[in-house]
C-alpha cells in the first residue's frame, strides 16, 4: 500500500467532497460536456463535480483506494465517471483526446514535473484548457497543507516555464486565500493559479 493509499484508506474524505474552489469560479470557461481530464483527484471530489456539470470525466491518480472512493462518491451523487490507475512519472493520455486537463494541489518532484506536465498539455486539443492551482514556495509558513519540501512547490513563474511554448497563459497568479477541503486543507494558504489555452 503506498503513501497514497493510506492516506485515502481512512473513514471520510481527506480533502472533503466539495469541489476545488478555483475550479468552481473557471468552470464557466469550460465547453458544454466537455472531456475533462482529472490527474491526482485523489478521492474524487473534483470530477465527481465536473460530472455533475455535465462533463465527461477521466479522474486519474496513483491511489487504487482514492480512485474507488471516487467511484463511491459518484454512484452516491448519481454521475458516472471513468477512473485511470497510473503515476504522473511516465503515464500520458492519448494526444488530442480531452477538452480540458485539471490539476489541483498536484505536487510533483522537480525530475518529473516538466515532462509530466508537457505530457498532459500534448492531451489537450486545439482550444484545450489547463487550470492548476497549487501550493507557493510560501506555502511554507503557512499550516493548511502541502508539501514540507520547497523543491515540489510552484511559482508562476516555473509553471510558465513548464507551459509556457505550449499553451498561451490566461492567468498566471500567487498569493493568499483561505481554503476549506476537508481535514487534509484548512485555513490561509499561499497558493499558486495558473490556466493555460492550447492554440485553437
Amino acid at each position: 500500500m503506498n503513501f497514497w493509499d493510506q492516506n485515502y484508506a481512512v473513514a471520510g474524505y481527506k480533502y472533503g467532497t466539495a469541489p476545488n474552489a478555483f475550479l468552481v469560479s473557471e468552470a464557466h470557461r469550460l465547453r458544454p460536456a466537455s472531456e475533462v481530464l482529472v490527474p491526482g483527484d485523489g478521492e474524487g471530489r473534483n470530477s465527481v463535480w465536473l460530472a455533475q456539470q455535465g462533463h465527461r470525466v477521466i479522474a486519474m491518480d496513483g491511489s487504487v483506494v482514492g480512485l474507488q472512493k471516487a467511484q463511491a462518491l459518484a454512484t452516491e451523487r448519481g454521475v458516472v465517471i471513468t477512473t485511470a490507475h497510473g503515476d504522473l512519472a511516465d503515464w500520458a493520455p492519448a494526444p488530442a483526446s480531452v477538452d480540458a486537463v485539471v490539476l489541483t494541489f498536484v505536487h510533483l518532484p522537480p525530475a518529473i514535473r516538466a515532462a509530466a506536465h508537457r505530457r498532459l498539455v500534448a492531451g489537450l486539443r486545439p482550444g484545450g484548457l489547463l487550470l492548476l492551482e497549487a501550493f507557493h514556495p510560501d506555502q511554507l509558513q503557512h499550516s493548511s497543507g502541502g508539501p514540507k519540501d520547497p523543491a515540489m512547490l510552484y511559482t508562476p513563474e516555473l509553471l510558465r516555464e513548464d507551459f509556457g511554448a505550449s499553451l498561451d497563459t490566461l492567468l498566471a497568479w500567487q498569493g493568499e486565500v483561505m481554503l476549506d477541503e476537508g481535514p487534509g486543507h484548512q485555513g490561509r494558504a499561499h497558493v499558486t493559479r495558473y490556466l493555460g489555452r492550447t492554440i485553437a
